[in-house]
């Protein structure tokens, strides 16, 4: 008896808890909890910049190594190691004496093969003259005209020789072919050098501007051509390039492309790209390391998805969940192909206009009912820059 009472006075007070949630529970979501709130992203076409950061060293743009192109003995060197010098500017002086007694032999020989010249060449109209009277034979005009023409020929000869004796007292001169900074020298004063050696007395380099040498790898070029041929992307005539530097600092000067390479490493499978930067400081020498931020071109009417939203399954497949006009969230699954600073660029499965929840993902589902954050005052987005951009509900 007391067991039965007992039991129906359990489920009496069951029920009025029950009516009591009723009563008190309306406006409440699933299991009585009301709507999550959630901030979402209201998604807009835009033309979107495609970048590509590479890995790079920079090249000197030009490049000059000076070397004997006669032997002899270092004089003097004429300039200061690490300094701004001029082309044209002697470096080093070769002692000339005896490139200076060989143009004087030359001249000699040259001035000899003039005299025989003359004397020749009188005898050759003279015994033209006889020739035409018969006072002489045809074999003596041949053999006067013969001497004649050899005279000729050995002041050519001279000439050359007397040529080549200058050049090479010219090259006891080691000038700078360009401008530039020049580095250390190999050699000092009272060295031998050897014509066309193989070490190099000095190297001077014009770093501004300079290059910079970067490397993409070949499958990623063919799916850029890809699509640019499908116009999907425009191509832009010159590509701009931001530097970044070992230090991690970004350079202040911007670079253009100026051309890629025609053939594949076939060690790494990379094409090398060639940027141009101003220097005007010598900041970046050649050889320092770099990673280059390359536009590739520009995708018109592109649709980004901050990288926050975005989720994916164990499969690695991309969704977000977006809310609907109904305020209620649904799964929508994402093709992406790459990423843009904070963002996804996304090749389907968003439309213009959809609601992307990007904050709040914990605590809602497929199916739930949610509330849509309003968005921030004036002055909540001056005192957080960074702060996601949210659509009113």
């Amino acid at each position: 008896m007391h067991g039965t009472m007992k039991f129906a006075s359990a489920g009496i007070l069951i029920m009025l808890l029950a009516a009591c949630s009723e009563q008190g529970g309306g406006g409440m979501g699933m299991g009585g909890m009301p709507p999550a709130e959630v901030s979402v992203v209201t998604i807009a076409k835009q033309d979107v910049t495609l970048t590509a950061e590479l890995p790079g060293r920079a090249v000197a743009y030009r490049k000059a190594e000076l070397r004997p192109q006669v032997s002899g003995i270092i004089d003097k060197r004429l300039f200061t190691e690490g300094s701004e010098v001029e082309a044209g500017q002697q470096m080093y002086q070769i002692d000339p004496a005896r490139y200076e007694a060989a143009v004087q032999n030359a001249k000699a020989g040259l001035a000899r093969a003039k005299a025989n010249l003359t004397t020749t060449q009188a005898r050759e109209a003279r015994y033209r003259g006889l020739l035409k009277d018969k006072a002489i034979s045809q074999q003596t005009y041949d053999d006067a005209l013969s001497e004649f023409e050899q005279a000729k020929a050995d002041v050519a000869v001279n000439e050359a020789a007397l040529n080549t004796a200058e050049i090479n007292l010219r090259y006891t001169r080691v000038n700078a072919p360009i401008s530039g900074r020049i580095g250390k020298s190999s050699v000092t004063d009272g060295a031998l050098v050897t014509e066309q050696q193989t070490n190099v007395l000095a190297t001077i380099y014009q770093l501004d501007p300079i290059y910079v040498d970067v490397s993409q790898s070949a499958r990623d070029i063919l799916n850029l051509r890809r699509q640019f041929k499908e116009g999907t992307l425009n191509q832009q005539e010159a590509a701009k390039v931001q530097l970044v530097l070992e230090d991690g600092s970004v350079y202040e000067q911007e670079g253009t492309l100026q051309f890629s390479d025609m053939s594949v490493n076939e060690t790494t499978g990379t094409v090398v790209l060639r940027a141009l930067f101003p220097n005007p400081d010598s900041l970046i020498l050649p050889g320092i390391f770099v990673r280059a931020k390359v536009q590739l071109g520009t995708r018109e009417e592109g649709v980004l998805v901050p990288q926050r939203a975005v989720t994916r399954d164990r499969s690695g497949n991309a969704s977000v969940y977006v809310v609907n006009k109904d305020n209620v969230v649904e799964l929508r699954p994402l093709v992406v192909s790459r990423t843009v600073e904070s963002d996804w660029l996304v090749e389907d499965g968003l439309a213009e206009g959809d609601r992307v929840v990007v904050s709040g993902l914990q605590k809602i589902a497929p199916g739930a009912q949610v509330s849509v954050a309003a968005p921030p005052s004036n002055t909540e987005t001056a005192k957080t820059e960074d702060q996601t951009e949210i659509a009113g509900g």
